[in-house]
C-alpha cells in the first residue's frame, strides 16, 4: 500500500460511505439532506523518527510534548497525514454573516464522525496487509487542554497535533489562523495514524512555519469575534468564547470557520507565496 492507494481508499470512502453525506433527520437545512460533506483528500507521510516530529516533543516554543511514533505503537515506521477538504457548497455557505451556516455546522459534527470512521476504516485497512496502526486523536492516551486565558499560546498543550503533523508531512505550512493551508486550501479537517508500514517519505517544499501564509489579512477581516491580528496571529482564548457562546445557541453543534471561508488560502495556496501558487 503506498499514498496512491491510500488516496483512493479515501476517495472510495467519501463516495461510498454514508456518513459522508448530511443525513435527513440531522439536516440543519432540507436542501442539505444527502449532499456530500467532503470532496477530495490530500495523503502526505513522514517518517516515524522525523526530525520535526521528534523536535515537538517537550517544545516550550509551541507547548507541545508530542508522544512520539514509536511511543504511540513500537515499531513505527510511518506516519501518515490525511486533509480531507469541504466540499465547496459548505465552504460557500459559511462566507457571509459573522454566524457559522447551518451546512458548516453539520459539515463541522457530522463531518468529523465521518472522518474518525473513514480513520478507523484505512487503520483497518492496513491491519488487513499485516501491518499496525493507531490513531493517536483517538486513543486513550490523546490529551489536549486548555490553561487560564490570556494570548499566549503557552496556554494551550496537547501530546498530539494534526497541524503540526500535516506540517512535517508535507501537507501545507500554517497561517495566521492557526490552520493548516494546503495545495487544496485550508477549509477542511485533518486526520492522522502511526503504522508500521513503510512508506516513502513527502518531501516538505518549505521550511518556514507560515511559508504559505501572504499575511494578506483576509482572515483578520472575517474574523467575528477578531481573534486575529498580524503581530500575534489568532488569540484562541478570544476564539474558543466565540465558540462557546455557538455552541450555548446551537447545542450540540458548535463551529465558526469563517476564517477559512471566503479568503485566498480556501481553495489552495494564495498567489504569491510560492512557485505551486494558485
Amino acid at each position: 500500500m503506498d499514498t496512491s492507494e491510500i488516496k483512493k481508499f479515501v476517495l472510495q470512502f467519501q463516495e461510498s460511505d454514508p456518513s459522508n453525506r448530511i443525513a435527513e433527520d440531522i439536516a440543519k437545512k432540507p436542501e442539505y439532506v444527502n449532499r456530500e460533506i467532503f470532496d477530495g483528500v490530500l495523503c502526505g507521510v513522514a517518517a516515524a523518527d522525523d526530525v520535526v516530529i521528534a523536535s515537538l516533543k517537550d517544545n516550550k516554543d509551541a507547548n507541545i510534548d508530542m508522544i512520539q511514533p514509536a511511543e504511540w505503537l513500537p515499531g513505527a515506521k510511518s506516519v501518515i497525514s490525511i486533509f480531507t477538504p469541504f466540499a465547496r457548497w459548505v465552504t460557500e455557505s459559511n462566507m457571509e454573516g459573522d454566524w457559522p451556516s447551518g451546512a458548516w455546522l453539520n459539515g463541522r459534527i457530522e463531518g468529523q464522525k465521518s472522518l474518525v470512521r473513514l480513520t478507523l476504516a484505512l487503520a483497518e485497512r492496513i491491519r488487513g496487509e499485516g501491518y499496525e496502526a493507531v490513531a493517536p486523536s483517538l486513543d486513550p492516551r490523546f490529551k489536549s487542554s486548555m490553561k487560564g486565558s490570556g494570548l499566549d499560546e503557552s496556554l494551550f498543550s496537547s501530546n498530539w497535533s494534526e497541524r503540526h503533523v500535516a506540517f512535517a508531512s508535507g501537507l501545507g505550512t500554517f497561517g495566521l489562523s492557526r490552520g493548516i493551508i494546503t495545495e487544496l486550501g485550508m477549509a477542511g479537517r485533518l486526520s492522522s495514524l502511526v503504522t508500521t508500514l513503510p512508506l516513502e517519505p513527502t518531501p516538505r517544499p518549505y521550511t518556514d512555519l507560515l511559508e504559505y501564509c501572504v499575511k494578506c489579512g483576509a482572515c483578520i477581516d472575517v474574523c467575528p469575534p477578531e481573534a486575529i491580528s498580524i503581530a500575534h496571529l489568532k488569540d484562541n482564548r478570544i476564539c474558543d468564547k466565540y465558540i462557546a457562546m455557538i455552541r450555548e445557541k446551537e447545542e450540540p453543534y458548535y463551529a465558526c470557520g469563517k476564517c477559512q471561508c471566503g479568503t485566498p488560502c480556501s481553495y489552495g495556496i494564495p498567489a504569491g507565496s510560492d512557485s505551486r501558487a494558485v
